[in-house]
């Protein structure tokens, strides 16, 4: 008698990016490495872009994922327009002169989106309302992580060490810019000017004197009415990932890295990140392994603090005299096969294909709602 073979349904994944906001390029990189690295015989996948309009449409053939030259790749608005009703995790195609049609639902959505509108909370909050799984954090961690101010004042309030820095509200920026401007140049020269809803290094500029300083925050608003204002910190840049693991067990970090920029960058700026000329990272990071510990262990505890979930990079400072400074927490880091975090996770024995099917395994493991 012959056996017959039983053939398992495909797990229908959504990837989703672009997004409304300065990071939709980068976004689209990250959907590039990830649609490359699901296996078709295990995924049925749906690619879905967010146009820089905020429109939903399923991803044209020739959508480019890449950067050509200097040109960064942007969603082609020519796909057909989607929507997700609330509450019935089904995607819907909306076409011109038709009826609705149901394109049927998804297993799990895995969201590559970046900053605003994405990063910060928000689709995470509509893939609640829909009832779909979804890859990452939750909607408190997504806006905590993405909103340094908040960000750090919760780490600082779990022990763990961060830089000094002044929090430039708009109002007040608009009301007393005088004030403002003594109040920051207390931190002392020079000083790093961010965007405090922001990242890819959008909006970021380091400040040496007053006149830079007011210029830097101007740019900075471009980006966020609510900016932050940092104490430069000498130190090396060293990252480590963490990731949550299956079956209730606690989060693993990585092996640590280090951020090696070339010398005409003052810092870990857009072009270091994102063209791989301009920097590199040396994993394991040449430190005593002690610290090397200790940047695990305040990893997790940074993870676990904000209430993360899948995955996210920690960033800290590490200094002549030896002490940790966390400069920040991503939620949703960089997600190319050559960025940071799945670079720290090949190094530590997680292959990039192996991340992405754990982190989707992780979603479809935890139950929308409260948790």
């Amino acid at each position: 008698m012959n056996e017959q073979r039983v053939t398992r349904p495909r797990i229908r994944v959504a990837v989703v990016f672009g997004g409304r906001n300065s990071e939709h390029s980068v976004s689209i990189m990250g959907a590039g490495s990830v649609l490359k690295a699901l296996d078709p015989a295990v995924y049925e996948v749906i690619p879905i872009g967010i146009a820089p309009d905020g429109r939903w449409v399923l991803a044209a053939d020739d959508q480019r994922y890449e950067i050509e030259g200097t040109t960064l790749p942007e969603v082609e608005r020519t796909g057909t327009e989607i929507a997700l009703p609330s509450g019935s995790g089904s995607l819907v195609a909306l076409e011109p002169g038709n009826i609705p049609r149901g394109l049927g639902e998804v297993d799990v959505v895995f969201p590559l989106l970046h900053g605003p509108f994405g990063e910060d909370g928000t689709i995470q909050g509509l893939l609640e309302m829909a009832g779909v799984r979804y890859v990452g954090s939750g909607v408190l961690a997504s806006a905590v992580g993405m909103d340094k101010a908040f960000m750090k004042a919760l780490l600082a309030q779990a022990g763990l060490p961060v830089g000094p820095h002044v929090v430039v509200r708009d109002r007040d920026w608009r009301r007393d810019r005088a004030r403002v401007l003594k109040e920051t140049e207390e931190l002392g020269w020079p000083m790093f000017v961010k965007p405090a809803r922001a990242g890819s290094s959008q909006g970021i500029s380091k400040a040496h004197d007053a006149d830079e300083l007011e210029r830097a925050i101007e740019r900075a608003r471009e980006h966020d009415p609510k900016v932050l204002v940092e104490a430069a910190i000498v130190g090396r840049e060293v990252e480590c990932a963490v990731l949550s693991s299956l079956d209730d067990e606690p989060p693993k970090a990585s092996v640590p890295g280090e951020i090696l920029v070339r010398e005409d960058h003052e810092f870990f700026d857009f072009e270091a990140k994102y063209y791989p000329e301009h920097m590199s990272l040396a994993v394991p990071a040449d430190i005593p392994e002690a610290v090397a510990e200790r940047v695990r262990e305040m990893a997790v505890r940074a993870f676990e603090a904000l209430g993360c979930e899948g995955l996210a990079r920690v960033d800290f400072f590490y200094t002549p005299d030896g002490r940790l400074i966390l400069n920040e927490i991503n939620t949703l880091p960089g997600f190319t096969s050559l960025s940071v975090a799945p670079q720290l996770w090949a190094a530590s024995g997680l292959s990039y294909p192996e991340l992405v099917d754990h982190l989707i395994r992780l979603a479809l493991e935890r139950p929308v709602g409260l948790r």
